[in-house]
């Protein structure tokens, strides 16, 4: 089947540029972010979700604090934390099954760690190791994208190709709401509408694109408005609700996978840290926004549900706090040893079969390599013989 053979989306007629009259009502998002937390639905939520989400939280949140720690001593080049959002991060994890692909941006390890990656895999890009440290086929995790945007069509592209093949996938990407402003944000989602592919855009609204903020960017009613404009479904939920956010993006993924087209998730949080250890935010925000914000912590709205139900006591909350740590003593060994690297490897995944550039290349380092080895070598022979 090709692309032309496929059967378009619903509403889309070929042969004409007319069309019957689409009703969009049912494309609108919420008129508010969508709520569970501190509502009378909240009875409702499972309380084994509730517990999991807890545990994600707490170690979401030590995991933020020792990657932040490992850049103040020289061990990472530069970390975007999502302390303060983690409540997408972790959801967005969850609501997958294993065949599904997540499509991360820069900001999101998190997601890729609570996907199943190992923390210092998913590190690696941010060290200046490799340009990604593991496998994505091995969890289904695209590589951490650096440049804005430029994995959503990557996303839609991937989806649509399982859907081609009839193979039950679906494709989540995430992306902030700087990345809203770039062209292949608007490829990713009209590609996706037309073609109805099985994909979800999470974009997690923090605030500011480094040091622009939302209405700077954008005078749409929301970020999840523009999903009409596409043709496709908006939803706008209370980032920092946990079981919100997993509830409306299982529902996506769900909705994608029976062959109901794509969807697109405005989820409202904030970035408690800076852009990363590079950006100073007080020149462009005041500590009390910050400290506004810090009343709406997930984890503190997470922990008065858990309260209030009686689901968390001083065993569970002690448990969940030694199994972060635990983790975050293994990141922290494990970043502090030296990586041993081969400058040869720069060559070595660029193509499956290099071209004459590359092997051009490839034998200039390797001739200044031998050359810097063997004057080492002569180095140490006359300083060896100037003391005998």
């Amino acid at each position: 089947m090709t692309v032309m053979d496929q059967k378009p989306a619903p509403g889309h007629r070929h042969g004409g540029p007319q069309r019957p009259p689409i009703d969009a009502t049912p494309l609108l998002p919420e008129t508010e972010p969508f709520r569970l937390l501190g509502t009378p639905d909240a009875a409702e939520i499972d309380p084994a979700l509730l517990t999991e989400l807890y545990g994600q939280l707490v170690r979401g949140r030590r995991y933020n604090r020792q990657a932040t720690a490992l850049t103040r001593q020289g061990r990472l080049a530069v970390y975007p934390s999502t302390t303060g959002q983690e409540a997408c991060e972790v959801a967005a994890a969850m609501a997958l099954r294993p065949q599904d692909w997540l499509f991360p941006s820069y900001r999101d390890t998190l997601a890729v760690i609570a996907r199943g990656v190992d923390p210092v895999e998913a590190l690696t890009l941010l060290r200046g190791d490799w340009h990604t440290g593991y496998d994505p086929r091995e969890h289904h995790v695209a590589p951490l994208s650096t440049p804005l945007a430029t994995q959503l069509p990557h996303a839609v592209g991937l989806a649509h190709a399982a859907r081609l093949r009839g193979d039950d996938v679906v494709a989540l990407a995430m992306v902030g709401d700087g990345g809203t402003s770039e062209g292949d944000f608007h490829e990713a989602l009209n590609f996706a509408a037309v073609w109805n592919a099985p994909v979800v855009f999470l974009v997690q609204n923090n605030g500011f694109a480094i040091s622009v903020p939302l209405d700077k960017q954008s005078a749409a009613p929301s970020l999840a408005h523009k999903a009409v404009g596409y043709g496709m479904r908006g939803r706008l939920v209370d980032g920092n609700d946990a079981p919100a956010v997993h509830q409306v993006l299982t529902e996506a993924v769900e909705r994608a996978r029976s062959g109901g087209g794509p969807t697109l998730v405005e989820a409202v949080t904030y970035r408690m840290e800076a852009h990363t250890n590079a950006d100073d935010a007080t020149r462009y925000r005041d500590d009390s926004e910050v400290e506004a914000w810090r009343e709406h912590d997930p984890i503190t709205l997470l922990e008065r549900e858990l309260n209030g139900r009686g689901l968390l006591d001083d065993t569970m909350r002690q448990a969940a706090a030694e199994a972060a740590e635990k983790m975050a003593a293994d990141l922290r060994e494990r970043m502090n040893a030296e990586p041993l690297l081969d400058p040869m490897d720069l060559f070595t995944h660029v193509y499956a079969e290099p071209t004459p550039q590359l092997r051009e290349q490839a034998a200039m380092l390797r001739a200044e390599l031998d050359a810097e080895h063997d004057g080492g070598q002569t180095d140490h022979t006359e300083h060896a013989g100037a003391g005998s």
